[in-house]
């Protein structure tokens, strides 16, 4: 049975259909990469190794096609580009540098030796008072709050001492599909999804906002089915789509979370990855009173923030001993060595390297790069969510799918693919909507610029045979369900409310009329030597 809920709809399934389904009856499809009739079950494998394989191998397509020919601009200029996985790409110089100087070369004794399982006490300690700092904490945290270890392993762990086999985890669509691995595989624990979409209707001011209404309805639905729901999943900022959520916001899911009984599991780990002045980010661990601080657990780690996606550090910061007590047993298996922790120690008490000179550095990278990717797709004419965190961009490719399926999104992502440049696309991230990706813009300028003329390629042909079949039916109508906020181009900037296009500022105005004239015969009406 749970290899069945795991191997995934069929590939253009319609969502309406899937929601109509018990949700014990729904199959989770991670990405869609295989099917189950691809699937050939492994005689030296158990039955959870073999469901463990099938993970595995759902999301791997794109990464060994990557990993097989990654782009090098001496050695492979023809390779694939990686703007699918979240990592950043800008400050090597500054970390390497940094991780390299004379204070993090100790090597002690108690370092090479097993150290307590919730990590050695001075790092304990940097952490707690790092995040006291970074959080606006109103009162100091406490170092034996803190348990550390990489931050999947650490959503696995609570999955497991939070739940029971077959129990779930409340969380909105779309996000970081890592995390259903990550709460499966280990404790048999499913998610419950509280779906959001792109309309701006009724309580919702902004494409794919998350309301209490929302989760309140994905709970109620899973309950009805008899399925047990022991935790709500905040992701902030949020994977794929970098909103910030509003200390009201933060506030309401967490009273939410208090009414229903429920754990709630903050992920933070982009916290400090938010690029503009114009944003502000409000840490769960900052505010005032928790609602119920017993079961508000938050994470954080570097790997994001400080660019070391190989360094597998995180944190955990609970209240509840037991909780702390029965993660730190599964920490045995997960555990950061000790040279790694002393480095990590001393990065996080280096405040005035952090502040003067990283985050500086860091922002004003993350800045220009977003710029660069959002000033290509408004050429394009293509809509995005405009934000401020994290180093991704939810891009709206929906104009280029004919009928609007699932489908037709894996259809074009391979394309995307056999153009040597990898992408993220919405199935990955459980999102409702066909035609949704993802892209990185944390990269180097070189890989971002050919990165986005492969991209231009792509869909200017698909464009283009979009044209040639409407002319072929040119009875046939528009496709149904797109008449949202999102089928102009519209970008939406910030996080409060969506720009129109009478408000748009003039990068907008420009990519609107460029999109006009990329869509009509304005161009072959209209030469340069006519206005010569």
């Amino acid at each position: 049975q749970a290899l069945s809920e795991i191997t995934g709809m069929g590939e253009g399934g319609d969502l309406q259909e899937m929601r109509a389904r018990p949700l014990s009856e729904r199959r989770v499809d991670m990405h869609s990469f295989c099917s189950p009739s691809d699937f050939q079950r492994s005689p030296y494998l158990s039955a959870r190794g073999n469901i463990a394989s099938i993970f595995r191998g759902s999301t791997e397509e794109g990464y060994k096609a990557y990993h097989a020919d990654k782009y090098d601009e001496d050695k492979n200029p023809n390779g694939i580009i990686n703007f699918g996985t979240s990592e950043n790409k800008l400050c090597f110089d500054l970390m390497s540098k940094r991780l390299t100087q004379t204070d993090m070369n100790l090597m002690e004794p108690p370092l090479l030796q097993y150290p307590d399982w919730t990590g050695h006490m001075f790092l304990r300690e940097e952490v707690a008072r790092f995040l006291t700092y970074y959080c606006k904490a109103p009162a100091p945290l406490k170092a034996e709050n803190v348990v550390l270890n990489g931050c999947g392993s650490l959503f696995s762990a609570l999955a497991t001492v939070l739940c029971d086999p077959g129990e779930a985890v409340l969380i909105a669509t779309p996000f970081y599909g890592g995390i259903t691995q990550s709460v499966f595989l280990y404790g048999n624990v499913k998610l419950v999804y509280a779906y959001l979409d792109s309309k701006i209707t009724g309580t919702s001011t902004r494409p794919f906002q998350l309301t209490v209404e929302k989760l309140e309805k994905a709970l109620q639905n899973a309950r009805a089915e008899g399925v047990t729901v022991r935790a709500l999943i905040l992701l902030n900022p949020q994977n794929p789509l970098g909103d910030i959520y509003s200390l009201s916001e933060l506030r309401d899911y967490l009273e939410f979370a208090k009414r229903h009984e429920l754990h709630v599991i903050v992920d933070e780990i982009y916290m400090l990855s938010v690029f503009d002045e114009s944003a502000t980010f409000h840490s769960v661990l900052g505010m005032d009173r928790l609602p119920d601080p017993q079961r508000t657990h938050v994470m954080w780690g570097i790997t994001k923030d400080f660019a070391v996606s190989g360094i597998r550090f995180g944190t955990l910061y609970t209240e509840n001993q037991d909780v702390a007590n029965a993660v730190a047993s599964l920490c045995y298996f997960h555990g950061v060595c000790g040279p790694v922790q002393h480095k990590v120690a001393q990065l996080l008490r280096d405040r005035d390297w952090i502040n003067q000179v990283y985050l500086r550095a860091n922002h004003a990278r993350l800045k220009a790069a977003h710029t660069y990717v959002t000033d290509e797709l408004k050429t394009l004419g293509v809509p995005f969510l405009n934000r401020n965190a994290g180093f991704f961009v939810w891009i709206d490719f929906r104009k280029y799918l004919k009928t609007g399926t699932f489908e037709e999104e894996m259809l074009l992502w391979k394309r995307f693919l056999d153009n040597k440049v990898l992408l993220s696309c919405g199935k990955a991230f459980e999102c409702s909507e066909p035609g949704w990706f993802r892209i990185i813009f944390a990269d180097k300028t070189h890989r971002l610029q050919l990165g986005m003329q492969r991209i231009r390629k792509v869909l200017e042909e698909r464009e283009q045979e979009i044209l040639a079949e409407e002319k072929e039916q040119p009875c046939q109508s528009e496709q149904d369900g797109k008449a949202d906020s999102t089928d102009e181009v519209i970008f939406v900037s910030r996080h409060q409310e969506p720009t129109s296009a009478s408000s748009s500022n003039l990068g907008d105005l420009i990519g609107l009329l460029q999109q006009q004239m990329r869509s009509s015969d304005w161009l072959q009406k209209n030469t340069a030597e006519q206005f010569a």
